[in-house]
This record gives structure tokens, sequence and C-alpha cells, in this order.
């Protein structure tokens, strides 16, 4: 195991102190799902998923636990862990539904021997949904994950796609006289891509505090799965469909950017 340096445990513990300041605002506004959820992630992972009845699964960074409800009423039993103790709280607070059951842990991410004591083999699956950018570093977790999971398990996870739906890219309406037809037309420009970077940003307007966002190129992401020894098997680059409602706002997600997947899912299986 690599010990994290300095400046990543130094951006974990601002990653932390904002999810805990905006964990009320992040869990009404989120409760059980919004459009992200519903429309984008949730029908692919549920896709993805082949869960038989007991499975033990793995929801890492749980969040308002939306996620880990979802794997419950499926009849799993739920491992889910936070390192912001906030959320943590919150997702404990929710009923859990009838036919699984669920563990809520306050636990690190980057903190693989924290995690290895889970129980090495002994996990049918793993979700991390909409958090890897989140993390400062994610290699621990990946490869945790890859040891936690029993020779026949998958993990999957959904995050923002980074070709796509970053903080170097900018959201672009533009409006046009076509011989007399005034039409619009919606872009988006990138001004960067292959360099990893940190930033702060808001995941809903006017939440408490931003976020800090850790921006990847897909080969670093990937590349992390691949160094654990998990091998991908499916992914999806979701939209939302050109019949979506735009909303009120022109430039954000929406059917005025049904070209461009903000969202990006895939399947990693563990080698036996």
């Amino acid at each position: 195991m690599t010990e994290l340096s300095a400046e990543t445990h130094r951006a974990n513990e601002e990653v932390r102190a904002a999810w805990n300041t905006n964990a009320g605002f992040w869990d009404e506004r989120m409760g059980e799902g919004n459009h992200f959820v519903n429309v984008l992630i949730w029908p692919a992972v549920e896709k993805l998923l082949t869960l038989r009845p007991g499975a033990r699964v793995l929801d890492a960074a749980c969040g308002n636990g939306l996620f880990a409800r979802k794997l419950a009423a499926m009849g799993a039993e739920v491992v889910a862990f936070d390192f912001a103790p906030e959320m943590i709280e919150r997702a404990a607070a929710y009923p859990t539904p009838p036919g699984g059951s669920i563990d809520y842990r306050v636990l690190d991410g980057t903190d693989e021997a924290a995690l290895l004591a889970l129980g090495e083999g002994t996990f049918d699956a793993a979700l991390c949904m909409m958090a890897l950018f989140d993390m400062a570093e994610i290699r621990p977790l990946m490869r945790a994950v890859a040891k936690l999971l029993r020779p026949d398990g998958f993990f999957v996870f959904s995050i923002l796609h980074p070709c796509f739906n970053s903080s170097y890219a900018v959201h672009v309406g533009e409006e046009e006289d076509r011989g007399g037809e005034i039409v619009a037309s919606f872009s988006i420009k990138m001004r960067g891509y292959m360099t990893p970077r940190s930033s702060r940003g808001l995941a809903f307007r006017s939440q408490p505090t931003p976020h800090v966002y850790f921006d990847r190129p897909l080969q670093d992401v990937l590349g992390a799965a691949f160094a654990a020894g998990l091998v991908m098997d499916a992914l999806e680059e979701r939209a939302f469909p050109p019949d979506h409602p735009q909303g009120s706002h022109p430039l954000g997600w929406g059917a005025n950017f049904s070209e461009f997947p903000p969202v990006l899912v895939a399947r990693m299986l563990a080698r036996p």
C-alpha cells in the first residue's frame, strides 16, 4: 500500500469539510434522485447489475444513501460508506426498504487498509456512484475493490464524463439567421483535457459552499482500475434524450445538449 502525500491529505480534508457543510442542502435537493439519477445513471446501472437475493454489495462514497436503498430494495445486503459523517447521518435517517439490509459506515475511500478490513473476497459487487471525481486519489479504492470482490464479482461506477463534463468544459449557445430562419445551436467548448487538475465548483446552484472536483482524463480513471487488476466489460455514455425537458436554464444539461453525454457508466470485473 502506498502512503498518501501530505497534499492529498490536505485535499481530502477540504473535500470532507465541503461535504459536511453541504450535507443538508444536498440531501434536500437530491432525496431519492434527480433527473441525472433517474434518467441517466440508474437505468444504466440497473442494466449492468446481476444480483442474486442476499448478495453482499459495497456502496462506496454513498452520500445520502439513495443507491444503497435501491440495492437493498433489490434484496442486497449493503455495506455503504462515506467519509463525511454528516452525509452518513442523513443516509441513516432514511428507512431501509424491505427485503435487504444496509450497514452504514464512516470510512475514507482513500484509506486502503480501512477498506480491506471490510473483508477481502467477501463482496459480490461494488458500486461507486458519481464520486470518483470527488476523490483526491482513486488508486487506493480501486486496489481495495479488486481485493474485496469475490472472484466472479464486479464493480460498477458512474462519473461525470471527462470528455464533456468537467471544469474544463464551457457550454455555448449561438443564434444565427439561416436564410431568414433564426436557428439556435448549442455546443461544448473544451479548454483542456489531458492535464489532471482540481477545481472548485457547484453541483447545485446556491449550495452553501463549492465542492472540490478532481478532473482526470479517461486513461487515468480506467488506468487506475486496470492497474488494480480489474477488467472492463461494459461501458455506457449517457445523454439526455432530445425530448427531455430543458428547464429554465438553456445552457444547462437537457435536450439542448442531447448529443453530449454528461455521464459515463462502466462495469469492471474482478480477475479470477
